[in-house]
C-alpha cells in the first residue's frame, strides 16, 4: 500500500469517529429515518423492527453514502432517506445470513431468528427490503433506484452462490471474487454512487469505483480477520469460517502449498458435521504457515491501493479526506 493507507494505525473506534465526523449530525438523521421508514401497525414487526434497532452496527454504509453526497458541493436533503434505505437494505442481508447459518448472536445480542423463529426471520428481511424500496420509489428517481434494485439482486445471487458450491474445496479466487462482489462490495459501490447523484454527481463514477474496490478490501480484511483475531473467551482465533465450512482467501491462497498429508488434514475438518477445536486450531496454523493469510494481506492492500486511486480526481474536500480514512480503517479495524 501507498498514500493514505500506509499512514500510522490508530484505534478503530477512533478513526471511524473520525471518519464520520464531517456527518455525524446526519447520521442521526438517518438513524430517525429508519425508524420512520419501518414503523408498522402491527405489533409482532414493531417489536423485531425495535430488536433490529437496537443491533445497529456501526453505519459504515451510510457513512459512505453520506461522504459521497458532499464530497464537491451540498447535499441535497434526500440523502437521509437514501443512506436509511441503504442501511436497511444492509440490515435485511444480514437477518437473512444469520437465519441461513442459524446464528444465535449478532453484535453481542441475540439474532431474530434465535429471538423469534427462522420464519419471522425470513419475513422480517424481506420486510425490510420492501421498506426500503418504497422509500426509494417515493424519491421518484429511476435510476437511483436501478442501481439499489440492482444490489438486492447481487445480494441474493451471491447468497445462492454460496449455498451452490457442491465441493466447497473446489471454490477457487474467481469464484471468492464474484462471490464477495456479490455480497459485500456491491451494497457499498451503490451507497457512494447514488450518493454522488444526491450531491457530487459529476464524481459518480468515481465514488463508484471507490466504494466497490473498498467493498472488496473490506471483505477480504474480514476474513482474515477470521483467522487472527482471537475470540473474547478462548484467546484463540475463532475460525468461524472453517467450522462453517466457508472457503475464504487465506484458505484459498494456502491449498496449493499444502503437503498431500496436510491437505488430508484439511479435508477431514470439511468432511466433520462438526468439526473440534484442535482440528480449527491445526487448520488455522496449516493457513498460516503455508502463506495463506499472507498472501490474503498482500491482494486486500491491492483493493485499498485502487480504492484510493479511485479518490484522485476528487477536490481536497473534508468529505474526501473522510473517505480516505475509510480505507485506512477497513484495513486496520478489528471488528
Amino acid at each position: 500500500m501507498t498514500g493514505a493507507a500506509t499512514r500510522a494505525r490508530v484505534p478503530a473506534t477512533s478513526a471511524l469517529r473520525a471518519i464520520q465526523a464531517p456527518v455525524s449530525e446526519r447520521l442521526e438523521d438517518v438513524v430517525a429515518e429508519m425508524r420512520r421508514v419501518v414503523t408498522a401497525d402491527l405489533p409482532l414487526i414493531e417489536q423485531v423492527s425495535g430488536h433490529l434497532l437496537q443491533m445497529q452496527g456501526k453505519m459504515f454504509r451510510p457513512t459512505l453514502a453520506l461522504l459521497a453526497s458532499e464530497t464537491t458541493e451540498s447535499p441535497q436533503p434526500r440523502v437521509v432517506t437514501l443512506a436509511a434505505a441503504v442501511e436497511l437494505m444492509h440490515l435485511a442481508s444480514l437477518v437473512h445470513d444469520d437465519s441461513v447459518d442459524h446464528s444465535a448472536l449478532r453484535r453481542g445480542l441475540p439474532t431474530v431468528n434465535s429471538l423469534f423463529s427462522h420464519q419471522v426471520s425470513v419475513i422480517m428481511g424481506d420486510f425490510l427490503y420492501s421498506r426500503a424500496l418504497e422509500a426509494l420509489v417515493a424519491m421518484e428517481d429511476l435510476d437511483l433506484l436501478r442501481v439499489l434494485t440492482s444490489v438486492s439482486t447481487q445480494l441474493t445471487i451471491g447468497e445462492m452462490r454460496q449455498l451452490a458450491a457442491v465441493d466447497a474445496l473446489s471454490f477457487d479466487e474467481a469464484d471468492y471474487d464474484a462471490l464477495i462482489q456479490a455480497k459485500t462490495a456491491s451494497l457499498l459501490s451503490a451507497a457512494c454512487e447514488t450518493g454522488a447523484m444526491c450531491g457530487a454527481a459529476p464524481h459518480r463514477l468515481a465514488l463508484k469505483r471507490y466504494g466497490e474496490r473498498l467493498g472488496m478490501a473490506f471483505q477480504v480484511a474480514d476474513d482474515i480477520l477470521d483467522y487472527t483475531e482471537t475470540a473474547s473467551v478462548t484467546g484463540k482465533p475463532s475460525g468461524l469460517d472453517l467450522r462453517e465450512h466457508k472457503v475464504t482467501l487465506p484458505l484459498i491462497a494456502a491449498l496449493p502449498r499444502l503437503s498431500a498429508k496436510d491437505r488430508q488434514r484439511i479435508d477431514a475438518l470439511f468432511a466433520a458435521d462438526a468439526p473440534g477445536d484442535d482440528q480449527i486450531a491445526e487448520a488455522i496454523a496449516l493457513v498460516t504457515d503455508a502463506g495463506g493469510i499472507a498472501s490474503a494481506q498482500i491482494r486486500g492492500e491491492q483493493f485499498a491501493h485502487e480504492a484510493e486511486e479511485a479518490l484522485d480526481g476528487l477536490p481536497d474536500t473534508p468529505a474526501r479526506t473522510a473517505l480516505a480514512g475509510a480505507i485506512i480503517y477497513v484495513m486496520h479495524r478489528r471488528s
